[in-house]
């Protein structure tokens, strides 16, 4: 069977959630057996988020392939526990620097390169790529950006275009749109919909499908509105209203019968008839009862913007339900941390994480976090430059070399604790240059990651620059600082972890992002663990 295509574009404003009703759509499809895929194309010149500032995009999620992606690649791989991969995220970018390339090269034989035919094509090319692979029955492309920027129009005339090529039936488009709720009215609008469907009917796409978000319940006076200005059938009206969790959507849309709109447009055969959910819907148990309650400090430097470390908090999400524990997190500019200040702020914590980041801002907080963490017994995870900073805290207070530091921090220090690799030292381009992408790591017996994860070797995600330097990994381990996880083929340390305390415990790699609803992540699993029999000592004792 070949590949079925559903195109999800989104109007009226952004941020309205189509990374999570793509991914629900696909969790109830694959539900029902079938194999589903889902990629993003962002309308950013950016080749990829990896250059932009996590205030300006939120994190950058890495694939097992070495691809700096867009944050909507960490739900797809949450909801539907596969794994994504280069292909899943494609940006202008990508596809002007692809066509540029060509050009030189003298592919178009003289042609003069326009939008259309060459830009589209490409996109074209791209979308339909996953399809061609054979793996998958329904391929979902996000469209970022809003109907009406002149950013995805290139986008949405190639999606016009392939209405017209693709057999009938193998495509479809969902619209995501806002009703929004005029308290002075007392009732919900729906001209913002009708303008945001008109200007993608302008533009030669006519949706099927209507995702309308909404704060208040659709009446069906509205929704026959909606359908009669909008040219699509009433039962194709699908309110998608405000949820506790991301995780209550997949279950939402079905209820709203979604996934069978889209089965009978698709006429889609060999499905079984009703989503098996029963794995989804036990995690939402144990995420909606919890029997014990830890509250854990996230330290890092750009807390103001959540989605600047989504993966963080949702691998807390899927640890705390394992653990039929409510995690509260509290957040803390790492900039505002200081030896007079440390203890007041985070003495009633439960555990600590100080998170990945780049630069100098905000380090020397993260260094008094860790202190604090080590000499307190708090149970304490470091991610990346976490663990980075975990060691540099190490060298200074307890192998007493006041000056040892990151290269990063002091380019010409004389104890770089942490260092540039040698062959990212002649790199002088920005993106995409990092040790990116998944690497192998084995693991200590007797190690808290060894019994965190239960096997020798492992595979993780990284993203940096900068390593252990292992000029000092003798003086560390014969004070207790072990190096429980080390990369086989390079011997650069992946994991350290403190032996005389509850749990302590720093990654080079990031965690975060292998969690899944199905497989919460066993570092995380652990850290949350111990910071509930911490919370019952501090109790013990008062």
């Amino acid at each position: 069977m070949a590949s079925k295509f559903i195109f999800v574009t989104g109007g009226v404003t952004s941020s309205l959630g189509k990374g999570i009703i793509s991914a629900s759509l696909a969790k109830l499809l694959q539900a029902r057996g079938f194999s589903v895929t889902i990629q993003k194309f962002d309308p950013y010149i950016n080749i990829d988020p990896g250059t932009l500032n996590p205030y300006e995009h939120g994190e950058c999620f890495v694939t097992d392939d070495g691809a700096e992606t867009d944050l909507d690649l960490g739900h797809y791989e949450r909801f539907l526990n596969t794994a994504t991969s280069q292909a899943n995220n494609v940006t202008t970018g990508k596809i002007y620097h692809h066509v540029i390339t060509q050009e030189r090269q003298g592919a178009y034989l003289g042609k003069t390169v326009q939008v259309v035919p060459h830009i589209t094509d490409e996109i074209k090319r791209r979308m339909l790529l996953l399809g061609q692979s054979g793996e998958f029955d329904v391929v979902i492309t996000e469209i970022g950006g809003c109907v009406g920027d002149i950013e995805s129009l290139p986008f949405i005339e190639s999606v016009r275009q392939l209405r017209w090529e693709l057999p009938p039936n193998d495509s479809l488009v969902i619209h995501l749109t806002l009703l929004p709720y005029l308290k002075a009215a007392g009732e919900l609008k729906t001209k913002p919909t009708q303008h945001s469907v008109k200007a993608l009917s302008e533009a030669g796409v006519q949706p099927d499908i209507l995702v309308c978000r909404s704060e208040y319940a659709i009446p069906m006076e509205m929704r026959k509105k909606i359908a009669l200005f909008c040219n699509v059938q009433i039962n194709s009206v699908i309110e998608s209203l405000d949820a506790e969790t991301i995780y209550d959507v997949p279950l939402l849309m079905k209820k709203e019968k979604l996934d069978e709109r889209v089965i009978k447009k698709l006429k889609l055969t060999g499905g079984t008839t009703d989503p098996d959910l029963d794995a989804w819907k036990e995690f939402l148990g144990r995420l909606k009862n919890p029997t014990e309650e830890v509250t854990i400090g996230l330290v890092g430097k750009y807390v103001e913007l959540p989605d600047a470390y989504k993966s963080i908090i949702e691998a807390f999400i899927h640890a705390g339900a394992q653990n039929e524990c409510k995690v509260k997190l509290k957040t803390y500019q790492s900039e505002h941390l200081d030896r007079e200040t440390v203890t007041s702020q985070l003495k009633d914590l439960d555990g600590i994480l100080v998170a990945p980041g780049f630069g100098q801002r905000g380090f020397d907080g993260k260094i008094e976090t860790i202190r604090f963490a080590r000499e307190n017994n708090i149970p304490f995870f470091g991610i990346c430059l976490g663990m980075q900073c975990a060691a540099i805290e190490f060298a200074r207070n307890v192998l007493n070399i006041k000056d040892a530091t990151s290269t990063e921090m002091e380019p010409e220090s004389k104890n770089p604790v942490i260092d540039m690799m040698e062959d990212q030292k002649q790199i002088t381009q920005m993106g995409g240059t990092m040790r990116l992408g998944a690497y192998v790591c084995e693991l200590k017996k007797g190690s808290k990651a060894f019994a965190a994860y239960g096997k020798h070797k492992i595979t993780e995600r990284h993203r940096h620059r900068y390593e252990f330097n292992n000029k000092y990994l003798k003086a560390f381990e014969d004070n207790g600082m072990v190096a429980s996880g080390i990369n086989p083929e390079t011997g650069l340390v992946e994991v350290i972890e403190l032996q005389n305390h509850p749990w302590f415990v720093a990654a080079q790699y990031h965690p975060e992002l292998k969690s899944t609803v199905q497989n919460p992540h066993p570092l995380f699993v652990k850290f949350v663990r111990a910071a509930i029999q911490y919370a019952k000592s501090k109790k013990n004792i008062a």
